[in-house]
């Protein structure tokens, strides 16, 4: 009986010590998907062409086609694991998304965050997430004003705690307004929504300094311009930086790739970086959760770049122009994984017993 004793507390002691050295992992991911709208008229918004009397003959085959396209990508992220999380852009509905992860992703479980916005043409963002891994504590949306009483896409807050370590994080997906008109005229609009961006982050620094921020999105602009840069204060990351950065300081992970001449958008035979993530001090601190340096990537496997042509390398898109050409966006999308260690760990490294 003594024996019998003995091994029980053993297994409970050795499940304990395993426990407390459990390293867990999740990829973060963001996508423009490319007008994805379903074929019915919307009176409210700007999507007649989006139907199939429309100017795009944007038909019910040509939906799941589109459908089937996004999830081929969607699964071929996090090593053909697929995301854990997944921002995404140019969404008209919600049964959209659902309709992606309940016909294509039926193994997964993935869950939805989506709020609809008051843009013109009804495009919103949403946020996926492995509810197998996250649990959402909150979510709430905020309104961007571009002046003479106009709004755009709303920007989404998500709060998500990990179920098995339980640290918390916030997630924001965004979608600045366009470069319509020119990238000068039109800067103020994203000026704007950069702006209530930050001040969301300064509302949550005062009541949670220290809280762990993943910013994704389609921003219209590029690392180096103000809105990013000056606004949000996203400085280049390299490896170790954070070690001496101030508190509040806000890392752009896709700054390098922008300074390698890299891009998810190809416009005129430039490349570029609209598509961006950025990442609170407290995710590069070597606590809690940590970005896994120099993981972040621009998503291109081969069946979805282009082969030939002027637009050779890009993405293939749904549309060139008005000609159907049954791609899949004209964005690629960006990933990076993220580590998650116990407080138990982290004991344990400082005293060398790991």
């Amino acid at each position: 009986m003594k024996i019998l004793t003995s091994v029980f507390l053993l297994i409970l002691i050795l499940n304990s010590f395993l426990s407390a050295q459990q390293k867990y992992y999740f990829y973060a991911a963001n996508w423009n998907l490319e007008n994805l709208f379903d074929t019915v008229d919307d009176p409210k918004t700007r999507d007649e062409e989006f139907t199939p009397e429309g100017k795009k003959d944007w038909t019910q085959a040509r939906l799941n086609k589109k459908l089937y396209n996004l999830s081929r990508v969607i699964r071929y992220m996090n090593d053909v694991r697929g995301p854990d999380l997944l921002g995404v852009e140019e969404v008209e509905h919600a049964a959209l998304l659902k309709e992606l992860i309940y016909t294509y992703f039926c193994d997964k479980n993935y869950g939805l965050v989506y709020f609809e916005s008051p843009d013109f043409r009804g495009i919103d963002v949403g946020l996926i997430y492995n509810k197998d891994k996250f649990t959402v504590i909150e979510s709430k949306s905020h309104k961007v004003n571009i002046g003479e009483n106009r709004t755009t896409r709303l920007i989404l807050e998500a709060k998500l705690r990990h179920y098995k370590s339980g640290e918390e994080f916030y997630v924001f997906v965004n979608h600045w307004p366009s470069r319509r008109g020119g990238e000068k005229k039109s800067e103020s609009k994203r000026m704007a929504a950069a702006q209530v961006l930050k001040d969301r982050l300064t509302e949550i620094n005062k009541t949670e300094p220290g809280a762990n921020v993943i910013i994704i999105g389609d921003f219209n602009d590029v690392p180096k311009n103000a809105s990013v840069k000056k606004i949000l204060n996203a400085q280049k990351f390299t490896c170790g930086d954070s070690l001496t950065a101030p508190a509040g300081e806000m890392f752009n992970l896709t700054y390098k790739i922008f300074d390698e001449g890299k891009g998810t958008y190809l416009y005129k035979q430039n490349w570029n970086m609209l598509d961006q993530m950025i990442i609170s001090q407290t995710l590069a601190d070597g606590k809690g959760i940590d970005y896994i340096c120099n993981t972040i990537e621009i998503v291109k496997p081969e069946f979805i770049q282009t082969k030939r042509g002027k637009y050779k390398g890009a993405i293939f898109p749904t549309y060139g122009g008005w000609k159907y050409l049954g791609g899949f966006s004209d964005h690629y999308p960006i990933g990076a994984k993220f580590i998650i260690q116990s407080e138990n760990e982290l004991k344990n490294e400082k005293s060398g017993k790991n």
